[in-house]
């Protein structure tokens, strides 16, 4: 497993960073653009930064609002992650639903990938269930082949439930259950997944908000800020972390954005340590 150099001259496990600042997927965006570009000036210090550019196009389709613009910023995500061909990426969102292109063009990358989905919700609607039509909701269930109208087509590699595991996950309406009851998605049992081609996907709506409380969706019951930085270092110490997403960063002013940045920071650094360590034992992919 190779290293490469991030911006700031360290050693890092990531050689693309992608700055994918999309805000429409999500039911309450107000402060999430802050969010996306205080997420982005943090790990750009880690790998050499792409940006997906926004789109300013309106309107819905296919049962999601803002389609349009959705599609648009897909489609450019996936041309840029083709051109640039990174072996392991590390994304700053925006909305849940930026994974859906990273997860799907490492998927192709890597064969067999395992997803950990660390997230307060099941994210697993689909446009037919989904009560509001927001593509943050829905990624769970695109990753897996259920993704909206011309989405699907450059998605050919969909993750196979025994591939996938959540953690932290506590709230979900109808369709989430239904979902995740048909096609039998687990919680994240850390003895199952080791020696993997792994992606980590991390909304932090997952932490307690009483802890972190920069968030558009608060969700009591989370795990602390130090569990969940603990829990990313292992799961980097045992496997191979081809990427890892950081998503529904919503600080309300820059202080709080510059205070929540700082555990962006550790969720980074705990890759990197995590890898460190495998290397140290010997272990890892």
């Amino acid at each position: 497993m190779h290293s490469t150099e991030g911006r700031a001259g360290r050693a890092t496990r990531f050689d693309l960073m992608l700055a994918y600042g999309q805000w429409q997927g999500s039911g309450r965006h107000r402060h999430l653009p802050r969010g996306a570009a205080a997420a982005a000036e943090i790990c750009a210090r880690y790998a050499p930064r792409v940006d997906v550019p926004l789109s300013d196009a309106t309107g819905d389709d296919f049962d999601v609002i803002a389609w349009p613009a959705l599609f648009e910023q897909f489609r450019a995500a996936h041309e840029l992650l083709r051109r640039h061909a990174p072996e392991r990426v590390l994304t700053a969102g925006g909305d849940c639903a930026v994974d859906i292109a990273v997860i799907g063009y490492l998927a192709q990358r890597h064969p067999g990938l395992t997803v950990v989905w660390i997230d307060a919700h099941y994210d697993a609607n689909t446009p037919e269930t989904s009560p509001s039509g927001s593509l943050h909701g829905m990624p769970v269930s695109a990753i897996m082949g259920y993704a909206p109208g011309p989405m699907r087509e450059l998605l050919p590699a969909p993750i196979s439930a025994d591939r996938f595991f959540y953690y932290g996950v506590r709230v979900g309406d109808e369709g989430d259950l239904e979902f995740q009851r048909q096609h039998g998605l687990a919680l994240l049992d850390e003895a199952r997944v080791s020696g993997r081609k792994l992606h980590i996907h991390f909304d932090l709506d997952v932490l307690d908000p009483d802890e972190f409380p920069h968030l558009a969706f608060r969700e009591p019951g989370g795990p602390s800020v130090a569990d969940a930085v603990s829990l990313v270092e292992r799961l980097a110490a045992t496997n191979d972390v081809v990427g890892l997403t950081i998503t529904e960063f919503a600080p309300d002013s820059d202080v709080a954005a510059a205070n929540g940045g700082m555990v962006i920071a550790r969720l980074c650094d705990a890759a990197l340590k995590g890898t460190e360590r495998a290397r140290g034992s010997g272990g890892g992919a």
